[in-house]
């Protein structure tokens, strides 16, 4: 089945086969998901998308505009991360306004050694580019603060409905334990959530 982008390499592990087109790659890359078709640069000419693979540390996005620009012209550029970490998933993509220029730097950077890490480069197919790829691209990657959004979460205050399906639900448990006891006769007994609600 297909999956989402946060699914593969989401570590930062070079160790995985990050350089080989995953399923979360397909995802963008396949007819299926509504492939729009290649960008026009602003001469007219078709833009050219290439997938990177196998991006070394320290090989981001400053780095990686700066480098490929020295080919051509870089309209948009993306590394894949994982939303949580910001951690790279060591593969990403790169539109140049000229597809001739990105087919040189397909063939020329293919089995590139950088970093001691050997990059993988393909060109995409104007039809397989979903129009979804470069959402993010050309900007500062930001990583929420998750553990605050999930404070919020749990200090937001409860409609009265909800709060009283999650007394029942916390009582019912008490009881369910008060039962399991009696069934192993234990004698014991616990003030359980009934006397924290009493307060």
């Amino acid at each position: 089945g297909k999956v989402s982008d946060e699914a593969s390499g989401s570590d930062g592990n070079l160790s995985e086969p990050e350089g080989e087109l995953s399923e979360s790659d397909h995802l963008y890359l396949t007819k299926e998901t509504g492939g729009s078709g290649g960008k026009e640069g602003d001469d007219g000419e078709e833009c050219g998308v290439l997938y990177i693979g196998r991006i070394p540390h320290g090989f981001y996005e400053k780095e990686m505009k700066e480098f490929f620009s020295q080919f051509g012209t870089v309209t948009r550029l993306r590394i894949s991360r994982n939303k949580k970490t910001g951690k790279s998933k060591h593969y990403g993509f790169v539109e140049f306004e000229d597809r001739e220029v990105a087919k040189i730097v397909a063939e020329t950077m293919d089995g590139y050694l950088m970093f001691n890490q050997i990059l993988r480069v393909r060109m995409i197919e104007p039809e397989k580019v979903h129009d979804k790829l470069f959402v993010g691209a050309n900007r500062r990657f930001r990583v929420k603060d998750y553990r605050k959004l999930a404070i919020a979460a749990h200090n937001k205050p409860r409609d009265p409905k909800r709060q009283l399906r999650l007394t029942k639900r916390l009582l019912a448990k008490d009881e369910k334990r008060r039962q399991k006891l009696k069934s192993l006769e234990i004698d014991y007994d616990f003030p359980g959530y009934a006397a924290t609600k009493a307060t």
